[in-house]
């Protein structure tokens, strides 16, 4: 009998130090992304330590942070200095090696000729220094403790109506004020978009986790989308957050991956 008890002891002691080694890794917060599971994303991941963990908005996954759900959230560098600098509880950690997103825009393949009017407007925005004044002013030299100004869609009478999804979710870049109409940069960018295009455009807020859907189902034309570009391995799948049937405008802006964390949370 005592070596039978010696046996289970000695099992419960090496499966419990077996499930430990997943408690171990940090758990990682972001923004869905499509095509691909988090599993899936452990894997491509350049930190064999990290468990990703994904949220449909990014509400969810900073109260997730706060009640120790998650030990950081994966974001944007400049979404990184809105959160530290609106909460001293907070601190960025820079990630090795660098990781940088490119930013589009997204819409139905029917719409390639929609792209190629966006791709010329960004084109011609690069050019003359336009998209360089807009990162100076909204996002480089933004205050972050107040509320970006109100950005006027042009408007333009018996013009096409063009609806663009919005999510609120990456402050200062796709930032809804407090009031609830969109502001930031990416609002600044659409608007000099549509003046190029003279198309009119509205503005229609939606969840992060939703932008795929919104768009197949007609409830937008256009969504703002990131994309990831190939690692140097090109192991990464051709439609990694790619979903079919969506086509991708050239990019106009592009920001470095960094994580945030509560100051008093010691990683793992």
């Amino acid at each position: 009998m005592k070596k039978f008890l010696t046996f289970v002891l000695m099992i419960l002691i090496f499966t419990t130090g077996c499930g430990n080694q997943g408690d171990d890794k940090i758990k990682v917060g972001m923004i869905k992304y499509l095509n691909v599971t988090e599993d899936t994303l452990d894997k491509f991941s350049s930190a064999d330590n990290h468990k990703h963990i994904f949220f449909n908005n990014l509400s969810n996954m900073t109260m997730a942070l706060q009640a120790g759900q998650i030990d950081e959230m994966s974001i944007y560098n400049s979404v990184a200095d809105y959160f530290v600098d609106h909460n001293p509880n907070f601190e960025l950690i820079a990630q090795k090696p660098v990781l940088t997103d490119l930013f589009c825009f997204a819409m139905s393949e029917e719409d390639a000729a929609l792209k190629k009017e966006f791709d010329s407007a960004i084109l011609q925005m690069s050019k003359d220094g336009t998209l360089s004044r807009l990162v100076k002013r909204y996002i480089a030299e933004i205050h972050f403790q107040e509320s970006p100004p109100v950005i006027r869609m042009p408007e333009f009478y018996n013009k096409s109506m063009i609806k663009i999804g919005v999510t609120g979710d990456l402050p200062m870049l796709d930032y809804i004020r407090p009031d609830g109409l969109p502001a930031g940069f990416n609002t600044a960018v659409l608007a000099e978009i549509s003046e190029l295009i003279q198309k009119n455009f509205v503005l229609v807020q939606i969840e992060s986790g939703e932008r795929a859907i919104a768009l197949t189902s007609g409830e937008v034309d256009v969504i703002f989308w990131a994309v990831i570009p190939k690692n140097k391995n090109n192991d990464i799948p051709d439609d990694f957050d790619r979903p079919k049937g969506m086509i991708f405008t050239q990019p106009y802006f592009s920001d470095e991956i960094v994580h945030v964390r509560l100051k008093n949370g010691v990683a793992k």
